[in-house]
């Protein structure tokens, strides 16, 4: 029997009063081409309430192919759940002006806690100028910055996101996937840059990844998410529950770090 008493409440009751979970990383709406059964904001959120989800930060799957509609359907549904709800404005580094535009409406959104950045489906580098307006933006306000990265991606691998991270050390960014493919490289990009954090969407699977992780980078630099509606999170909140960590790390990975990161930008 695990003797972790935060384990055990999961396990017992579904979901830990004491250790509840905040997830950094998810999308809202259909996606193209797949099935995706709990994409409306009912279910998810429902999906949230019952593994004990505090706060979830989301960016719109509609975004990535029109950031005008789906930032602004992303606005929309997240102020229907202050407090609960977050979400990030999705931004396509090929479209200056309408970058332009969504930047000036950022300010309006106050569910808004950061930008979210997909090179990989935008096909533009991260180290590109496409993307220094949005940086800058976000240097300046603090904000937080999830991209997406990718081992050995022309985009988005864990050497752009080093680039990155040294020219806007204001800027917090979340390794989404923590360069999946290239764990170690991405993990001294954290270790080497104080404003990364890892995050674990997909990366959670792999076996004995999260304790090098807490060993060579450090519980508190590390931040839960799960992709939803795309898989489901008692699948990424048991597998950091099972791995083999103290009850403080796995506090700060499902909670402590997420809410922190969220308490200096959240403005509802």
């Amino acid at each position: 029997m695990n003797p972790s008493k935060i384990v055990q409440e999961f396990l017992e009751e579904g979901r830990c009063e004491a250790c509840p979970v905040v997830d950094m990383h998810a999308h809202f709406g259909p996606y193209q081409g797949i099935y995706m059964p709990a994409h409306t904001p009912e279910a998810m959120m429902a999906a949230a309430e019952r593994c004990g989800v505090e706060a979830m930060v989301s960016s719109g799957h509609l975004a990535l192919v029109d950031m005008g509609l789906g930032n602004a359907e992303m606005a929309t549904v997240t102020e229907a759940y202050p407090g609960r709800w977050y979400g990030y404005a999705v931004i396509n580094p090929n479209y200056g002006r309408e970058v332009e535009r969504e930047l000036a409406l950022y300010d309006e959104r106050p569910t808004f806690v950061g930008l979210k950045f997909h090179p990989s489906i935008h096909q533009y580098p991260l180290t590109g100028e496409g993307y220094e307006a949005a940086l800058g933006f976000a240097s300046e306000r603090k904000l937080l910055v999830l991209t997406h990265t990718w081992g050995h991606s022309p985009y988005d691998s864990p050497s752009h996101l080093e680039e990155v991270a040294g020219r806007y050390p204001d800027v917090t960014f979340l390794a989404g996937h923590s360069g999946y493919g290239e764990f170690d490289a991405c993990m001294r990009v954290a270790q080497r840059h104080a404003n990364v954090y890892l995050e674990l969407t997909a990366a959670y699977a792999v076996g004995g990844l999260l304790e090098e992780m807490v060993e060579g980078v450090g519980a508190d630099r590390i931040v839960l998410g799960y992709d939803l509606p795309w898989f489901d999170p008692y699948y990424a909140i048991g597998c950091v529950l099972m791995a083999h960590l103290d009850d403080g790390a796995r506090r700060a990975i499902l909670f402590e770090n997420g809410r922190r990161l969220l308490d200096g930008r959240r403005r509802i």
